[in-house]
């Protein structure tokens, strides 16, 4: 049964994302102009007791530069590893399976962007050993809602924050960074700090970033730092994103 559900939720995520590929590309290649319709993104997380890969696509009907509608596909997965209270202190290990469809909106104001998105997500975790007190186990359907922010308050500086918040073992996660222009402006670096937290666990990390460097069409960040956990587990932790507009 479980197999079954899988088997269901992979297809209804890769028809969503057949969808949004033939959107894209079809507006994309319908228009005479240059405006691009689709961002595609992918990432990588690191950290002592995790590694998580993501990717995925943002569309906007009326191009990426125009308020309004959009839609967010995200596909990641990883491997996790934690201390069971149930299982006497005994490590467990994780893998995580995620796939989110989420309709959404785009506004501005001056120097001023936001995104808010809201819809269905799926989950998958399997634990070796099965620890029962988990109540991320098999599979999982709920909502996901998700924020993003981004400012210019000066000519040389940024603000970004973001945060999301599941119905799925109250999954939430946070992020706020500053940023200011260096290389002669060639990208922003700067300070950031952020918080993941859920059922029975949390997570902070204290860190520097690099945003927006550019070569050619793709869009390069990468942060570093410290992290720690509710665990009372630390180390140093890397992240590494890229973006390309269509």
């Amino acid at each position: 049964m479980r197999s079954g559900r899988r088997v269901c939720a992979a297809a209804s995520v890769a028809a969503a994302f057949v969808c949004f590929i033939c959107l894209a590309t079809g507006r994309a290649w319908a228009g005479d102009d240059d405006v691009a319709h689709a961002i595609l993104f992918s990432g990588r997380d690191l950290w002592r007791n995790g590694a998580f890969a993501y990717g995925g696509m943002l569309y906007a009907p009326d191009g990426v530069e125009q308020d309004g509608l959009w839609f967010k596909l995200l596909l990641s997965g990883g491997l996790y590893r934690y201390s069971a209270g149930s299982l006497a202190g005994q490590q467990v290990i994780g893998m995580e399976e995620l796939a989110q469809v989420l309709p959404g909106f785009r506004f501005t104001r001056a120097h001023f962007e936001a995104k808010i998105f809201m819809g269905p997500e799926y989950e998958y975790h399997r634990l070796w050993p099965d620890d029962p007190d988990n109540s991320l186990r098999g599979p999982a359907f709920g909502l996901r809602l998700a924020v993003d922010l981004w400012d210019e308050p000066t000519p040389d500086s940024m603000i970004a924050a973001d945060a999301s918040l599941s119905t799925i073992g109250t999954n939430s996660s946070a992020r706020l960074a500053f940023g200011w222009q260096v290389l002669d402006k060639e990208f922003y670096a700067g300070p950031e700090t952020q918080v993941y937290g859920g059922d029975g666990y949390a997570q902070w990390r204290l860190g520097v970033h690099v945003t927006s460097f550019k070569t050619g069409e793709a869009e390069w960040s990468a942060a570093g730092g410290w992290a720690i956990d509710s665990d009372n587990r630390s180390s140093p932790y890397l992240r590494l994103g890229f973006m390309q507009r269509l």
